[in-house]
């Protein structure tokens, strides 16, 4: 089922790049005058609105990728390149994401200690480094910069994706700050 999700979003995806103004065209038609010009506003603000999210993620996301990814270069850890990587693209998914990605590399300095000869002690120094990077990101940068580019308080994304957590897990800490905006 997985992967045919993953076929059916690129296929969509696909006809939404392609043709989305026509789209947005059909949906529109029901309505007339007044009604009309309002939902061309509504769409317009939601897809301002839903990109300013998407940049204010990537940025959150690199940071994320930067930070974890500088410490696992300075440990020598192996495959060093593809955990930051794994991280930027883990860090879309917001509270879980990059923190999955550095338990991963955790266990890889576990296995593998980089520069340091124990790889107890160079796990930690990631675990350590994950923790660091994840409360600075998720407590500052986060709000900060969605807040500035969703035009949205500080405090209103930080309990947003709080509620979304917790009504609805990982897809409510995804979908609670775009839905937020939105309205």
């Amino acid at each position: 089922s997985f992967v045919t999700g993953l076929v059916l979003m690129v296929v969509v995806l696909f006809f939404f790049l392609k043709d989305g103004p026509r789209i947005w065209e059909f949906l529109q038609r029901p309505f007339q005058g007044e009604w009309h010009d309002r939902m061309e506003r509504i769409g317009k603000k939601s897809v301002d609105t839903i990109g300013a999210y998407v940049r204010g993620t990537a940025s959150v996301a690199a940071v994320d990728a930067i930070g974890i990814g500088i410490g696992l270069f300075v440990l020598g850890i192996p495959l060093a390149l593809p955990l930051t990587l794994l991280v930027f693209l883990l860090a879309f998914i917001p509270i879980v994401g990059a923190t999955l990605a550095g338990v991963l590399a955790a266990l890889l300095a576990l296995v593998d200690g980089g520069r340091i000869d124990n790889g107890l002690i160079a796990a930690i120094i990631v675990v350590g480094i994950v923790i660091l990077v994840n409360q600075l990101e998720g407590n500052f940068l986060q709000p900060v910069l969605m807040g500035r580019a969703l035009k949205l308080h500080s405090l209103v994304i930080l309990v947003a994706l709080t509620v979304g957590t917790v009504l609805a897990n990982i897809l409510g800490a995804i979908l609670a700050v775009p839905f937020t905006a939105v309205a």
